[in-house]
């Protein structure tokens, strides 16, 4: 009996080790890559669905596609640097005076761009590339207007100007931006 247990043990863990390094779940909103021993990072990208890989030759990794929330406020927790966020930006106006921005920021991968993502900038994309360019464009924008404009006159002005410059820069690097919303400016 103890020998029916223990075969059922070594059953599952041949099942569980073995089987499921054939093949990768990609569940709705994500996509996979593969990072292959022999080539390297596959161009390929696996869409939603079940598919095949080489259990101990490939690795899959996946990604988010969804619209991803970058919020920019007293919350977040700079101790968890990958976290998506920031703590608020300060930055000068036009007229010299010092303001404090918090937002949100709604971003998403380009499902097409993720391979080169990984390959050149890694996992961690955020705290190389999202975090500094946010920070430098909106003290950037911030810059152009006086405070008034910022706070009230200007404000969606000011929203458009700073998704503007954040395309610019991150969209050739596989990241939309699909809206800056400014909660508040102080």
């Amino acid at each position: 009996m103890a020998e029916d247990g223990l075969d059922k043990l070594m059953y599952s863990f041949v099942v569980e080790d073995v089987l499921k390094g054939f093949f990768i779940n990609v569940p709705p909103g994500y996509v996979a890559c593969i990072y292959d021993l022999g080539r390297g990072v596959l161009k390929k990208i696996y869409k939603p669905g079940l598919h095949l890989k080489i259990p101990f030759w490939q690795r899959a990794t996946l990604f988010n596609t969804q619209t991803l929330e970058y919020d920019i406020g007293k919350r977040y927790n700079p101790e968890r640097p990958e976290l998506l966020g920031d703590q608020p930006i300060t930055a000068s106006t036009q007229d010299g005076k010092k303001i404090t921005i918090e937002g949100t920021i709604l971003l998403r991968l380009d499902p097409e761009q993720i391979p080169e993502i990984w390959q050149s900038i890694g996992q961690n994309f955020v705290e190389k590339i999202v975090r500094p360019t946010i920070q430098s464009r909106l003290r950037m924008i911030g810059a152009k207007y006086d405070f008034k404009e910022i706070a009230t006159t200007k404000r969606a002005e000011v929203e458009i100007d700073a998704r503007q410059e954040l395309e610019r820069i991150l969209y050739p690097r596989g990241i939309f931006i699909e809206n800056v919303l400014l909660k508040e400016i102080y």
